[in-house]
């Protein structure tokens, strides 16, 4: 036996062990056999064609629930070819993508977008659907490529023209695993408008034809990013500001860039949400950490330089300044590092170091600039917080 042939054998090992794995401990993978892992599987396949099409041209990523159960998810982007004759390396080509978890393919990195904790990619989803079509178009050519419960059935076919380019993958999961195969469009279309909100410019739709009343569509696309997602989650609440405070910076320190923006309603408790690589981080982190730091030093420091804190007065701590804060902190970061094996917790000291000195010179800037409402601000801060007297 040749060497490449003994490599090609123990892939192929590999391969079959692990498919086999995943159908028999589905929950490992996509964390329930229920709803939820159904939707595990659109945001692995949706992920990875956001990913390419943010990194290959294109802006537009589809998801659809067909009328016979199944869903469906197409990119404009220039189509990620088959293995040609031969192969190609590891992670180049969609068959590939389709039959080896993502992980083992690429690390997750600034310009990867992470729908969930799981990050399988779409090899979750072929494994565990019953039937799973994948095509590309692209050159001027259409090419298709079927399995079934994670085997390919034949080699990648030509399968005429194609007048445009992109990467189309239509699945049905596998009732022999799922309790359900019904998705819900509520659920899905909150993450949809969720990572549409934190990719700036990117345009992603969810269509509904599964409703005998006829099909529903929503589609969002922000150019502003963070900045839309709190002018959002205060739409329907009074501001003490007359609009966001929204930054973006790089920082080489903590190897990524963050972006955070900010609102202050006239009262409530505080709310903010925090992302990395544009997965929700539910327990916080060290992102959400440094976040309020440098909110909290920004605004004392503004405070004692202007008079509208005295030397013995004291600071507006991070407890203060949150009553009434909306914000969401978001951080696109090359090695990110969690607490935990559910991801949901930032961790890394530097992230905490890099988003606090952010946060603290831009904010600082922004209300030098602002004198007039940074003395609101800071005003509502210290009279809605002020010791009781007496």
């Amino acid at each position: 036996m040749t060497e490449e042939a003994g490599a090609d054998g123990a892939a192929r090992v590999i391969e079959v062990e692990g498919r086999e794995l995943m159908r028999k401990r589905p929950s490992m993978y996509v964390g329930s056999t229920g709803v939820r892992g159904v939707h595990q599987l659109v945001h692995e396949v949706a992920a990875r064609l956001v990913n390419g099409v943010l990194a290959g041209g294109g802006g537009r990523v589809d998801v659809t629930l067909t009328r016979d159960g199944g869903i469906r998810i197409t990119d404009d982007g220039p189509g990620i070819p088959f293995e040609a004759a031969g192969g190609v390396s590891a992670g180049d080509g969609l068959e590939t993508l389709l039959t080896r978890p993502e992980p083992e393919l690429r690390p997750d990195g600034r310009n990867t977008v992470r729908w969930s904790v799981y990050g399988m990619g779409p090899c979750a989803a072929t494994v565990m659907s019953s039937r799973l079509t994948a095509e590309v178009r692209r050159g001027g050519a259409r090419w298709v490529q079927e399995y079934a419960r994670g085997v390919a059935l034949a080699p990648p076919a030509a399968a005429g023209p194609a007048t445009d380019s992109g990467t189309t993958i239509a699945f049905r999961p596998d009732p022999d695993i799922f309790d359900t195969v019904d998705c819900s469009f509520a659920v899905l279309a909150r993450r949809v408008r969720e990572v549409a909100l934190l990719n700036r410019g990117l345009a992603l739709s969810l269509t509904d034809e599964r409703p005998a009343g006829g099909t529903r569509s929503v589609s969002f696309r922000y150019p502003d990013g963070a900045g839309d997602f709190v002018a959002l989650l205060d739409a329907e609440t009074e501001w003490v500001l007359p609009e966001v405070i929204a930054f973006e910076w790089e920082d080489e320190g903590m190897a990524g860039i963050a972006e955070a923006a900010l609102s202050w309603r006239r009262a409530g408790e505080e709310r903010v949400r925090s992302f990395a690589n544009s997965a929700p981080t539910p327990e916080g982190g060290t992102h959400e950490d440094g976040f309020r730091t440098g909110v909290a030093t920004a605004l004392t420091e503004y405070a004692l330089r202007n008079g509208l804190l005295k030397a013995g007065d004291p600071e507006l701590g991070a407890d203060r300044v949150g009553e009434g804060l909306t914000a969401v902190v978001s951080v696109r970061l090359d090695r990110p590092e969690y607490h935990g094996s559910t991801r949901g917790r930032l961790g890394g000291a530097s992230v905490r170091e890099g988003v606090e000195q952010g946060v603290r010179e831009h904010l600082g800037d922004w209300l030098e600039r602002h004198p007039e409402r940074a003395a609101a601000i800071i005003g509502r801060i210290t009279r809605d917080t002020a010791p009781d007297e007496g």
